[in-house]
């Protein structure tokens, strides 16, 4: 695939780089009686979805996002624009890790921007995004929710190969999760920051890293929230102790999970069981696994 001469989120035009955008609407069709969730779609550059597949009947779309290079490096951007309409219901997750790559001095950057109508429903459920030591990367994920609308999603950020041997001993990745009027938060994470790396109110000398969310435009009841703590409590009671993992509510809006562990694996596998206990006490729904998880 050719790549593009377009000018980077860092100003630079320096060749060889890629820019790509993906533009996905889900709106719920109620004009041939099969009530289904429809995605249309646009992209420029080297992303896209495949085609929509419906596990759990018309309802719920199911959409996998496919980057092919596999990665970025300085002065390449993704951007991807997500709107779920009124009533629709989308699940989005990827074949594989979002990974930023050992870059020059420019920017590599992933902006998400999501926006959900009255009583619309996402799940965002990538797989994990790896920082390459050497890397300088931006991830962004930025969601508006109508007071109705309700979104499950996870990040989950692993610094450096543990297994190849590979440490992140340098660069940086800036982590932003935006929810507009209800959540902000960042992680400015740099190699050369022993305090954040090894200290105990920072990272403590793990280097995976996870938030896991279930969140609504407008405040969950008291009982909802209770009710999510208190199963997901009792779901995380069967892990070791070894990763450290802790469910709160920090909003009326919210319930929010935290991991750290030494790899990716153990907290993609604490979020992918804790995904049912969300689905099922947020929208009574069975949880039926993504086949791209088995892959």
């Amino acid at each position: 695939m050719a790549s593009t001469n377009t000018p980077s989120a860092a100003g630079s035009s320096r060749p060889n780089t890629w820019t790509a955008e993906l533009n996905l609407r889900y709106r719920r069709n109620n004009r041939d009686g099969s009530d289904a969730t429809v995605a249309t779609h646009s992209h420029s550059g080297p992303i896209r979805v495949l085609k929509s597949l419906y596990p759990e009947g018309p309802a719920v779309c199911h959409n996998v996002m496919i980057h092919p290079p596999g990665g970025l490096v300085g002065g390449d951007e993704v951007v991807i624009n997500v709107a779920v309409q009124d009533n629709a219901h989308a699940l989005i997750s990827t074949p594989g890790a979002t990974r930023y790559y050992l870059s020059d001095e420019l920017l590599a950057a992933q902006r998400i921007r999501i926006q959900l109508g009255e009583h619309a429903r996402l799940e965002w459920l990538p797989l994990e995004t790896i920082a390459y030591s050497g890397c300088r990367g931006e991830n962004q994920w930025q969601a508006t929710l109508a007071p109705s609308a309700q979104v499950i999603g996870w990040d989950v950020i692993g610094l450096g190969l543990p297994h190849a041997n590979q440490p992140f001993v340098a660069g940086s990745l800036l982590q932003q999760l935006v929810i507009s009027n209800i959540w902000r938060e960042a992680a400015d994470l740099h190699a050369n920051d022993k305090l954040l790396m090894n200290g105990q109110l920072g990272l403590n000398g793990y280097r995976t890293m996870g938030t896991m969310w279930w969140a609504q435009g407008s405040a969950l009841t008291a009982s909802q929230r209770e009710r999510c703590l208190q199963a997901c409590r009792e779901a995380l009671s069967a892990w070791s102790t070894d990763t450290p993992c802790a469910i709160t509510s920090p909003n009326d809006n919210m319930v929010v999970v935290r991991a750290l562990a030494p790899t990716v694996e153990p907290i993609m596998q604490r979020f992918q069981s804790l995904w049912p206990v969300f689905r099922r006490i947020a929208w009574n729904m069975d949880a039926p696994k993504p086949r791209i998880w088995g892959v």
